[in-house]
């Protein structure tokens, strides 16, 4: 039988595509039960209207992840208090994409729409990481010039490097520092702006995230919530 410290890592791996944060830590997982090989999973929203792309993407992702664990042999996913809650837990029940889940209301599927969101949460975990270097003591001009091989051992180099494998971008120790989403070098005349809309891009995501993080906290009258 999976564990359930097991099946809480798997979960954490599943991330708010708008918002590049975990599920387990905005709180969207509001039950998880275990019996035998069979693992059920309950998550909640902060609005009855969020997104059904997004929640769609939510709840398959959480689906194959808990499905990868070692002796899991049945999962089953399911969204509460969603207007569209029954089209996605039958849609993603049954394998089946979003644009069949939700037939001639969508063209295509949503690989699109989740790279567009990989390359957000690029250009945000790539600002983070150059505050944490000059929070260290590298100097924001030294920035253009550095290489993933002279990066420290940080929790900011760690996920930048994870979104950046994601993307099929250079992570060899000589790869530039500073990219664009679409793998091309910044030079150290355009750092200085990259960084700046970067770090716009950073205060409107992680302003949502709070508001998000309120909104269900009220919804469903939370008196915690992780921090």
């Amino acid at each position: 039988m999976p564990s359930d410290a097991a099946l809480t890592t798997a979960l954490s791996r599943v991330r708010d595509p708008e918002l590049d944060e975990p599920i387990t830590e905005l709180g969207f997982v509001s039950e998880l039960r275990v019996d035998g090989g069979r693992v059920d999973v309950r998550l909640r929203l902060p609005t009855y209207f969020c997104a059904p792309n997004f929640a769609y993407l939510m709840v398959a992702d959480a689906r194959a992840e808990l499905a990868a664990v070692p002796g899991v042999e049945r999962v089953h996913v399911a969204l509460e208090d969603h207007f569209a809650s029954d089209e996605i837990n039958g849609g993603v029940d049954d394998d089946r994409d979003f644009a069949t889940t939700f037939p001639g209301e969508v063209v295509g599927d949503l690989t699109e729409l989740r790279s567009i969101f990989d390359r957000k949460a690029f250009v945000v975990r790539q600002e983070r990481l150059c505050q944490a270097l000059i929070t260290g003591g590298r100097r924001a001009e030294e920035l253009p010039g550095m290489r993933l091989g002279e990066l420290p051992a940080i929790p900011e180099t760690t996920d930048y490097l994870e979104r950046r494998t994601r993307l099929g971008l250079d992570v060899s120790p000589q790869a530039a520092l500073l990219l664009r989403p679409n793998g091309e070098p910044i030079d150290a005349n355009d750092a200085p702006r990259q960084l700046r809309f970067a770090r716009t891009v950073r205060v409107s995501i992680e302003g949502n995230a709070d508001l998000c993080r309120g909104l269900l906290r009220t919804r469903y009258d939370l008196e915690e919530m992780p921090p």
